[in-house]
Formats: C-alpha cells, structure tokens, sequence
C-alpha cells in the first residue's frame, strides 16, 4: 500500500499518533500529504485534544503559523511510521475515528462576540487549556504574541485578560494565593476585577516605600490594560446579561449620570483612589502622582502603536481623572505636615494637567501669603458647598471638585490655612479648613483660634519678626488677603478660616499675646505709636487691662519684683499714653503694692496651700484675708499701722467693690472715703481681736482707746424693714453702712480676763498699781467706748457687763480698802511728828473733786458749743447741784469761735483720764448740757428746770430727728460720751444705776 492511498480514518488516527508524541515534523510532513483530511479545523480540534498542554507553544506555533498562511511542506527525508495502522482494516478504522473524541473548537461559555475563525478560537481555547490543566500562564503569552496582528479581537483579548492576569501571579505578586484561572478571572465583573487587580496595591509588607512605588505600576499595568479597548465592556456587558448578572456598580453608575458605559470601569477606579485617600492617603496621592489618568497604560508590546482612546474620551476621562484628584484632596484623613505636602503634590499635578500658573512650594506660600481672588462670580463659598466636602465627590453637581481654576484657588487657600494651623501644632486637615471657611461657625472658629493662639505661644522664637508673622497669618487667616484686593472691600466677616471673628477681637488677641510673651516694645510700636492704630483707645485700654489681671492671676509669688506679679507691673508701665488717666490703672497698682506687702508675711489659705496673688483678687471678702495673716504671724497686730495701709489699699484696689467687669470704679470720693473708713474700723478690730487672742490685752486696751476713739462710729441701727416700707415714725433716708465691727472689738476688751498668760503692762501711768483694779478700768474704758458704739438693741448687754465689772472694782477697791486699814493698824505712827499721811486714793478724790469744775466746762463746750440755742430751747435736762460751777475762762477769737485758755487746757488733759476711770468713785459728776449764749464779753451758763420731754408723739419725732443728726460725740480730749442724753444730778453724785437704765431705755 503506498502512503498517498491511505483511508482518512487511518490519516487521522496516525496524526493522533503524532500528536499525543508531540512530534510535531511529521504532524505536519502528514498534514502537507492529507490536506484533503486533514483540515485546519480538523487538526486545531486534534492539537486540542491531544497536544500536551505541558508542551511549549515554541514548539508548534511555527507549524501553526504554516498552518494557517498554507505554507506547509513536506519533508522527504521524514518517514513516517506506518506500524501503527497494520492491521487496521477500513471497517475499524471507522470505529477507530469514533473513539477519537476530539474537542469542539468552541468552548462551552464561550463569548457571543468571538469571531467565526479557527485560529482565534484554537488560540483562545488552548490557552484556557494551558492554564486549567497546567497553571502555566507564563506560556500563554508565547502562544498568541505572533498571531495579535492576525486578530484585533485576539489582541484585545490577550491584553484585557492574559496580560493583566499574568503581571498580577507571576510579575508583580508572585506570592499572591489562590491563584485565578482565565475563566475565573473573565467571570468578575468590573467593580470585582478592579478591586482584585488592586488588592495588594501599596501594601507590601515590609517594603513599604517599594508598595508606594508601585501603585502607579498597577494602575498603569494591571487596570490600564483591563479596562483596554472599546469593545470590552459590550463583551462584558453581553456575559453578565446572558448569566442575569447585572452589575450594580454599573448600574448605578449609570443613574448617577454616566452616559457612555465604557466609562464605567474607569469610574470605579476613579473611586477606588478616593476611597484609598481615607484609608491611605500615601496611596492616594502616589495614583495622581505616578499616573497620569486612563491615557497613561502599558500594554506590554502587545498594542499595535495606534490610539485606542479617541480625542472625546480622552478629554472626558482627564475631566474625570482631574475631579477624582481634587476629591482625593479633601479627603487625605490626617493633619501632618507631611499629608498636607502630599495634597500639594495632588494640586501641582491637577495644575499642570490643566496648564495653569504653577504653585509655589507649600513653605513658600505659606510665606507669601498670596491673596486669594475672589470667589463672586462662583458658588464656591456657599454654605452649601460643605455638604460636597463628605459627599458626592465625583458629582458633576459638586462645584469644590469640579477642575477649573476657582476650585484649584480654593484648595490652594484651604491647604495654605491648615499648613499654617498644622504648623503651630493645631492640627487641621482640607476637610476640617473647607468646613471652617464654608459653615462659618463661630464657635468651631473660635476654638481653632484659641488653638492656634496657644501653640504658636509655645512656639521657640525669640525676635520680633517672630510675632509679627503670627499677627500677620492672622489677618490672613480671617480674610484670606481679601484687604489687598483692590476690587475687595473690608466687612464684619472675612472669607477665611476665622472670617467669623472681627478684626478688632483679633488684634486684641495677637496684643494680650505679645505681652503675655513680654514684647512690651513691639506691642507699642504697633498699637500705641503707630499711625495706623489698629484698636480703638477704649479697647486698647480694655487689652491691657486683661493683659496685666491675667498676668497678676498666673502669679505664683507675691513678691512685686518677681514673676506675674512683676509682669503685671510692666504691663502697666509700658503704655503710659493709653491709661495714664484711666482709674483702673491705679487700681491695679494699688493691688500690686498690697499684694507685695502680704507677701512679706507667713499665709496659708488652705492646708499646704500657700497664698497666691489670685487668691486675693477673686476673694469674696479680701479684707478677710489680713485676719488671716494676722492670726498665722505672731505679734503681727503690733504693725497696725502697715495693716491699715493694706486694707486701704485694698479698698483703693477695687476689691471691695462686687461688680462686673468694666465697672467705672467708686461712684464719687464719698463712697470711696466710706470704704476706706470701714477697711480702718476692720483692720482695727481685727487686731484687737488678735491682740486679745495672744493675751495681749495692754496692746488691746491702747488701740481701743486710741483708735477706736478716733474712727469708730455708732452702729446703723434703723430698721431696715420699715425703710423698705416707707412705714414707721421715723422718716426715710439713705441706709448707712453698719460699722458692726468696732464695737464688738471693744466689748470684746472689755470682756477679757487677767490671766497668767496675759501680758504685764511696762508702765502705769498715773492709774492705779493694783493690777486688778487697773485691768478693770481699762475693761470698763473699754466697755464704754462699746457703748458708744454699739447699737441700741446691744446696750443692754453691754450696760450688764459694765455692772459686773463695777461691782468687781468695788471689791477690789473696798479689799484695797481694808489691807490698808490693816496696815495702819500694824504701823506705830503714834511718835511721828506733823499729820497724818494723806493716801493717795485720798488725794486723788481731792484733785478730782478741785477739778471737776474745768473738766465740765471743758467737755460742755466742745461737744455741744454748735448747739447750744437749740439744746437750751428744747432738750436740756435739769441738773441740780449745790451751787454755780465756775467755768473756765473762755474767750471769742477774732473769727467768732470761742477758745479756752491754754493752761485750763493742760489742766483738764492732766486729770481727765482720772477722771474718766475713777471719777465715779468720788461721785464726780457727769457732763452736763450748757448752753452759751453768744456775747462779745460774757459767756452765762444756764440750765432747763424741765424733766423729760412733754411735747408728745410730735417731740418725740424732732427728737428722735436730732438724735439722728447728733447721735454721737465725745470730747476728744477725756473722752466722756454723750448719746444725745442729759443726765440730772442729784446732789454731787450720779443717779444709781436702776436710773440710768431705765433713762437709757426711755431715750433710746
């Protein structure tokens, strides 16, 4: 049998033969002999079914290419080997061929659009092939790479799913798990392919810098070729509708307003990098970075050189690449200096792409500060506009991502604003900057200005150029430069960060920082000495005022030399034009001296807490704190002098006076020589209360008599209830100030015991030298001068003390009395010549007795002298004595006043301290009401033979009216009190006590 007269079931079962030994020379020395049976078709379906898939395309694509150009030849020296067919006969050659079983050229789930040719398909179906039984992709490119130019759909094919799926397992992520077959990875659809492509994008672990590198690597070799070629979404589109798998990422891309679905893959990449920015803004900006947009791909070599993307796509796809990159922007998460750089890199990109003016680097314009043009002509700066910053980014709507230059403006000047906030430490991202300068919330303003104030003071600098670029980022950051803007004009709100806040706040701001920094020099250079004067003078004087109270309350030291309180004082000296006339200046002042002044004593207001400045200023009752000061410092009540300085000064300082800030200060001189008044009367009391505390009842007695003589007054003793009314007898006028604080101190001397703790007095005067008799007149001085000034409903109390201590000296005196006596007894003086020895007590009763005629005279007229018409008319009371009292030569001095000779004067000072203390033991009488008529040459003294006043409830009110007017005096030299009260004599003694009560009680 020759070769050429073969049955085809015999060719076609030799050609198995070969196939399956791979020997592909004499497949094709058989094919070039049995053309007839052996037909392109025929023997793709055996290389498919027989060709080992393990074998390398190397070694039959040139027999392919032969195939299908019909350049196959035969080789005369290749025998083929006939052995296999002998014995097959024609009939089971038949059944032979049956039993072949080759493989259709058309795969099951083979695309719609696949073209009718043999070639494509058997390329197609042996890659597949390739790939499912052998997992060797990285040979597939071999096999198609010389037939892309017989099929564009071939070539789309290769690049769209070959090219991509090979870089993904073999060339970019070779250790990625599992692995995705060809079939496998046609199935995703878009969204799924783009997010698997991507997966590893940017996380290399451990290379970190390596996976930013890379990300632009994938988006050009991995997604530029996936989303290749215009007819790959039809393809794709027809395989999900034929599995009724609708995409719905395609679906709702398409009801956002996406027209063209071949746009659609790109749009999910689009969003990919945006949700990227919130997970890795690194990654983010490296895909704008290192990519230049769906233009930007790299097919491998598999492309043909032609332009797959037409002019219209191109520009609509860089539109939409330029939009992702500008939201990309507003959504880098974290507020680092180097995120924000990496935000400038998006925009210098974006800038270049649309072949706008280049962008300085992010410091430079950061010290340039360039004016941003206005937004008039745009809807950039509606509040509306801030719902785009969370949502709808890739909208055509949003008019913030939109690429034209009044969106590139305005990251510009939001970058710029939170550089300059992240700069100084208050951290501030895109998103957070676009919601300050669009919402325009004063609250959320203002505490990124507090912040912004308080990072930048801790900031290292130490030259003015320093502060003088904080104010001016400042100003910037309210209105974005919009003052240099010729066609700008200035209004209560700026259009920046802080636009909220006025331009005045501001300045005022930058100035209390400069002084709380101690820039005392540049502070007035700007807002004292300028012409420009950017605060009105009220508020100037306003700021330093806060300025110098903030720096006093930060204080640690009370010490005026040191620290805040030192601060203060320099605040005060640095401007002197501004508040040189202003009171509250010298209020502070006065604080800074008394404050220095407690300084200087031992203080703790609280357990382990020593006294702060600020503690003296937000006290409620700061006069409280010199009794603390007091109490804590031994013998302290001994400089009662300096302590009355600090409570004037502390009245002088404005601490008494509980009003708001920006107060004038006192009303008028009255109020604040009132005050001042008051602040003695405490500060005494205090240091009678302290002296009486330590035992120091000698120090107590001599302020009770000096001081308390000097400037206590009778307590107010009005019933406030009535006043409120305008009820009651007695007419309304203004409350006086209870002094509710020197009367007390008084009865409180009185009060006090000799003890063996006491303090012995250093000398006695001409008082008596029995210590007991002596501690009880002072008592009883004491009490007297608590008379005085006590209130009506305390005077029985009082009066009930005054009793017990009476009847204590009457004991010591009569004891005094009779050891004397008994000392007489004892003494032999029968033999000594001349009288008897006068005692002193007897002496004493004499002088008294000789001088009580010019102590009377003397205390008549000086306490009642401006009185006298009226006292004779209506209110002296009788008085009854033995005969005329001489009274002291007085005479008329030329400008009307009437004077007493001086050693009358010097007479009744020798004796009126005896007087007062132990005059009652003489029955001296008291001092009575006179009064002189005016004449040039004689003064006569008269006296009312009328009892108590008979004019009814109407006398009753005019006098209670002139013990209203005169409540009090007392002759300033032996300090005998009157209380609007003439007392009867009864021969040369007083009216027992029962009387005096009872007349007390009547008149008061």
């Amino acid at each position: 049998m020759s070769n050429t007269d073969l049955e085809p079931e015999k060719v076609l079962w030799i050609a198995v033969q070969l196939t399956s030994k791979g020997d592909i020379r004499l497949l094709q020395t058989l094919v070039s002999r049995y053309r007839r049976v052996l037909r392109n078709d025929i023997v793709f379906r055996i290389l498919l079914t027989h060709l080992p898939e393990s074998l390398e395309p190397f070694n039959y694509v040139p027999f392919l290419q032969d195939l299908v150009l019909g350049r196959l030849t035969a080789d005369s020296k290749e025998a083929i080997d006939f052995s296999a067919i002998k014995g097959i006969h024609a009939g089971k050659g038949n059944k032979n061929s049956q039993k072949l079983h080759l493989v259709p050229l058309l795969w099951k789930d083979a695309p719609a659009d696949v073209p009718e040719d043999h070639l494509v398909i058997f390329l197609m179906h042996r890659a597949l092939r390739i790939d499912r039984n052998t997992g060797l992709l990285e040979q597939v490119p071999s096999l198609l790479a010389p037939f892309l130019s017989y099929s564009s759909y071939l070539r789309t094919w290769t690049i769209t799913t070959i090219l991509p799926l090979l870089r993904l397992n073999y060339g970019y992520y070779p250790d990625i798990q599992p692995l995705l077959t060809i079939r496998e990875f046609e199935a995703l659809d878009d969204s799924k392919g783009t997010k698997h492509l991507l997966s590893r994008t940017g996380k290399d672990a451990g290379t970190s810098d390596e996976g930013i590198k890379s990300v632009g690597r994938d988006l050009r070799g991995l997604v530029g070729p996936w989303l290749y070629g215009d007819n790959r979404w039809k393809r794709r589109k027809v395989q999900t509708e034929s599995s009724e798998q609708p995409q719905a990422a395609a679906a709702s891309l398409e009801q956002a307003g996406i027209i063209n679905h071949k746009y659609a893959g790109w749009e999910l990449v689009f969003a990919w990098i945006i949700d990227e920015a919130g997970v890795s803004w690194e990654t983010a900006v490296k895909a704008i970075e290192q990519w230049d947009g769906p233009g930007d791909v790299d097919l491998g070599g598999f492309d043909d050189g032609t332009e797959w993307l037409d002019e219209e796509d191109q520009r609509h796809l860089e539109q939409r690449y330029a939009k992702a990159a500008l939201a990309t922007a507003y959504l880098v998460p974290e507020s680092t200096i180097e995120a924000l750089t990496g935000v400038h890199r998006i925009i210098s990109r974006i800038i270049r792409l649309l072949d706008l003016d280049k962008m300085p680097t992010l410091e430079a314009s950061a010290a340039i500060l360039t004016p941003v043009p206005s937004f008039e002509n745009s809807n950039h700066l509606s509040s509306n506009s801030a719902t785009y910053l969370r949502n709808d980014h890739l909208e055509e709507k949003n008019t913030l991502t939109n690429p034209n230059e009044p969106s590139i403006n305005f990251l510009r000047a939001l970058l710029v604003s939170a550089y300059l906030l992240t700069r100084v430490g208050e951290g501030c991202t895109i998103k957070r900057a676009g919601e300050l300068a669009l919402l325009q919330d004063e609250r959320e303003q203002m505490i990124a200005f507090r912040g912004f104030i308080s990072a930048f003071s801790h900031r290292p600098g130490n030259d003015d150029r320093f502060w003088i670029k904080m104010r001016n980022e400042l100003l910037w950051l309210r209105s974005w430069g919009a003052e240099e803007l010729e066609d700008t004009l200035d209004t209560n709100h700026g259009r920046g960060v802080f636009g909220r806040l006025s331009k005045e706040f501001i300045e005022v701001e930058v100035f209390k920082v400069l002084l709380a920094n101690t820039r005392y020099a540049l502070a007035q250079s700007i807002y004292e000495i300028s012409p420009e004067k950017p605060l009105p003078k009220e508020l100037l004087q306003s700021a330093i005022f806060t300025a110098a109270e903030n720096a006093y309350d930060n204080a640690t030291n009370p010490n005026k030399s040191r620290g805040g309180v030192k601060k203060c004082d320099d605040i005060l000296k640095a401007f002197p034009d501004t508040i040189s006339d202003h009171p509250r200046a010298q209020e502070l002042r006065n604080l800074i001296l008394v404050t220095d002044e407690i300084g200087q004593y031992s203080l703790v207001l609280k357990q382990g807490q020593p006294f702060l400045p600020v503690n003296l200023r937000v006290h409620g009752d700061p006069l409280s704190i010199l009794n603390k000061v007091l109490e804590q410092n031994d013998k302290s009540y001994t400089q009662i002098n300096d302590f009355v300085r600090m409570g004037r000064g502390i009245v002088e300082a404005g601490l008494t006076l509980q009003v708001p800030n920006g107060h004038p200060g006192y009303s008028d001189d009255k109020e604040l020589k009132e005050r001042l008044n008051i602040a003695e009367k405490r500060v005494v009391s205090m240091c009678i209360d302290v002296a009486l505390s330590e035992d120091d009842f000698e120090t107590a007695y001599s302020y009770v008599v000096t001081r308390l003589k000097d400037i206590g007054r009778q307590a107010h003793c009005r019933t406030p209830e009535l006043e409120r009314r305008n009820t009651g007898l007695v007419a309304q006028r203004k409350p006086q100030r209870i002094d509710d604080w020197s009367w007390r101190a008084a009865l409180q001397a009185g009060k006090y015991r000799r003890n063996s703790q006491s303090t012995r007095a250093t000398h006695f005067g001409n008082t008596s030298g029995n210590p007991e008799i002596r501690h009880l007149q002072q008592r009883m001085d004491c009490l007297s001068q608590a008379l005085r000034l006590a209130p009506k409903d305390t005077l029985q109390e009082i009066l009930n003390v005054y009793r017990r201590c009476e009847e204590e000296l009457e004991t010591q005196i009569r004891q005094e009395a009779e050891q004397e006596e008994a000392w007489d007894e004892k003494a032999d003086d029968s033999n000594m010549p001349g009288e008897a020895p006068v005692s002193f007590f007897d002496l004493s009763k004499e002088s008294i007795t000789r001088a009580q005629t010019g102590l009377s005279a003397l205390s008549m007229f000086r306490g009642k002298s401006q009185r006298a018409d009226s006292v004779n008319d209506s209110h002296n009371m009788p008085m009854q004595t033995d005969g005329p009292i001489p009274a002291p030569d007085l005479t008329r001095t030329s400008s009307g006043q009437t004077s007493i000779r001086k050693r009358d004067q010097i007479r009744n000072v020798a004796v009126g301290t005896l007087a007062g203390g132990i005059g009652w033991l003489i029955n001296a009488p008291p001092v009575q009401s006179i009064s002189a008529e005016s004449s040039e040459s004689v003064n006569t003294h008269s006296r009312d033979s009328s009892g108590y006043p008979s004019e009814g409830l109407a006398g009753f009110q005019k006098e209670e009216e002139k013990q209203d007017k005169d409540e009090i005096t007392w002759d300033d030299d032996d300090g005998w009190v009157y209380i609007g009260i003439e007392f009867p004599r009864a021969g040369k003694g007083w009216d027992r006590w029962d009387g005096l009560v009872e007349r007390l009680e009547y008149c008061l």
